[in-house]
């Protein structure tokens, strides 16, 4: 009798384990997605998470990661100065080791669609055209081998002074030199594509 209820007892913990250890690891959950995202990633920590929306269509949610002297910057900005702290944020990471953006698609996307929409929000952001039609085909690269980015699909871009590397699954695909400021901006800037992401990194980081 022992034996069985102790036998039952590992199988319920073995069962709950997992779900628990996934939920410890997910910093942060987007709530219009229920997509999780881990609290650090490369060594640098999450700022927060948003979704881009086209329309009513969830497209994907995205995770911002910079480093900890970045965050730390924004500690002592109040967040009810909302203007003010869309421009510090923008500031600290110019100044950061390296920013990176996780994206986690939520919707099927095309591999040429996905890639060219990416590069037109960064193409007005910068005059370096040809840098921006390297990200594309990056993108593009990355992707073709899927056929499209599905669900559960993850474009890295990290971003520092060398420009935009861009990973697909975990995959490195390439590097555009010179666009690390525009396409910081993509997601920071008063037009940002994702102003649930900006919001949630004000909210999360400043005072």
């Amino acid at each position: 009798m022992l034996r069985s209820s102790l036998i039952i007892l590992i199988a319920i913990a073995a069962a709950i384990l997992p779900s628990e250890v996934s939920a410890a690891a997910a910093a942060m959950v987007d709530p219009a997605t229920k997509i999780s995202f881990d609290d650090s990633i490369g060594g640098l920590s999450l700022f927060g998470v948003g979704v881009r929306k086209k329309g009513p269509i969830k497209v994907y949610s995205v995770g911002m990661y910079s480093d900890s002297e970045a965050k730390d910057a924004m500690s002592s900005i109040p967040k009810s100065n909302k203007a003010y702290a869309i421009s510090a944020l923008r500031s600290s990471l110019k100044n950061a080791s390296g920013t990176t953006f996780l994206l986690k698609m939520n919707f099927k996307v095309g591999a040429e669609k996905m890639a060219g929409a990416i590069a037109e929000s960064v193409e007005p952001r910068t005059s370096d055209k040809a840098a921006v039609e390297t990200l594309k085909k990056l993108i593009v690269d990355g992707i073709a081998s899927k056929g499209a980015a599905v669900p559960g699909t993850k474009l890295q871009f990290d971003c520092s002074e060398a420009g935009v590397k861009v990973s697909v699954d975990g995959k490195e695909i390439g590097v555009a030199a010179g666009l690390c400021q525009a396409f910081c901006d993509v997601y920071l800037d008063e037009k940002a594509v994702s102003p649930a992401l900006r919001d949630s990194c004000i909210e999360n980081c400043c005072s």
